[in-house]
């Protein structure tokens, strides 16, 4: 059955077809043994489908060098390439100034990416589940990150991260995992309701399951699925938006800048400037992380009352200033 969900959804969404190589992220739990039992099945069934293994040892835990042995004796059996790494988390989030999760997840990609060009692979498949984006869409809901937070985690990511688990729950992957007989290692410390996603998924989840809807995950990952739907359309608005107000970008010392249209930029719609200038951000310095509704709003403010040469800096990173009719975004570091 889990297999089969599995199938349908890498047609559906169209994951994976002949030919492609796949890096897999395995942790050694039961979400990601399950996606990579269900990939050794895809790739037998099409030998022109390779895929190799990724593992990351935080060096968080006593019982992670068990769990790096586990992932490489599985592929060893399976004949599959198995590329490990140790790094140590909870250092690299003191010096970066950062917390552990925000800070394995970056280490966890970076090291896909590695093997992605190591081994001349074209695919990452994280073994994100439906339960993961219901957290997520929640965790969202909770920060006041808008209508583009509840699309929360997406089947793919452009062309490279693909998500084959994302319909399947992870009770049905439990069951899974006993009836092909994998025995995967099970991180302690999601049960340690210290982190945020833990307290939505051992807390939130089953309290709202208890007293309000038993298919809670089920109705988030069906608002999930119309939100990316909706979003999708927003994004070309946007683009669109963004071609018709820009007017030039230059490059000075290696620092970006993007210029547009003053008034036509105040004569969009609010729900398009919002999204203008999340667009125009991520342009010019690649991400538009830290910035928050207020900036966004003391953004629009600025710009609708025309003021010349006056700025704003909502992070280290950017400056938005507008003068004689102008929106400059400025990349400072």
């Amino acid at each position: 059955m889990l297999e089969e969900k599995v199938e349908n959804a890498i047609k559906k969404y169209e994951l994976i077809k002949s030919g492609d190589n796949i890096v897999i992220g395995v942790s050694g739990g039961p979400d990601s043994m399950a996606l990579l039992n269900i990939l050794i099945k895809i790739k037998n069934k099409d030998q022109k489908i390779g895929i190799v293994v990724a593992h990351i040892n935080h060096m968080i835990r006593e019982a992670a060098q068990e769990e790096t042995k586990y992932v490489e004796s599985f592929c060893k059996n399976h004949n599959i390439q198995c590329f490990t790494k140790m790094e140590n988390v909870i250092e690299i989030a003191k010096t970066e100034k950062i917390g552990t999760e925000e800070a394995g997840r970056k280490i966890r990609y970076k090291f896909f990416e590695e093997v992605l060009e190591k081994t001349n692979s074209n695919k990452i498949a994280t073994a994100h589940t439906a339960n993961d984006r219901a957290e997520t869409v929640l965790m969202n809901i909770m920060r006041g990150s808008g209508t583009s937070g509840l699309k929360a985690i997406e089947e793919k990511r452009g062309d490279k991260y693909i998500r084959p688990l994302i319909d399947c729950t992870r009770q049905e992957i439990e069951e899974y995992c006993i009836k092909e007989k994998i025995e995967p290692k099970y991180d302690e410390s999601n049960k340690e309701n210290i982190y945020t996603r833990n307290k939505v998924r051992n807390l939130l989840i089953p309290y709202i399951e208890k007293e309000f809807n038993p298919n809670i995950v089920e109705t988030l990952n069906r608002l999930s699925k119309l939100a990316t739907i909706e979003n999708k359309y927003l994004e070309k608005e946007t683009e669109k938006a963004y071609r018709e107000i820009f007017l030039g970008k230059q490059e000075l010392d290696g620092k970006k800048e993007v210029i547009l249209d003053l008034k036509k930029f105040n004569n969009l719609e609010l729900v398009i400037k919002n999204r203008v200038i999340l667009y125009t951000i991520n342009k010019v310095i690649g991400n538009a992380q830290n910035i928050e509704r207020i900036h966004i709003e003391d953004i629009i403010k600025l710009c609708s009352n025309n003021i010349g040469n006056k700025f704003l800096t909502p992070n280290k990173n950017i400056k938005i200033l507008v003068n004689k009719q102008k929106i400059f975004f400025k990349k400072l570091i």
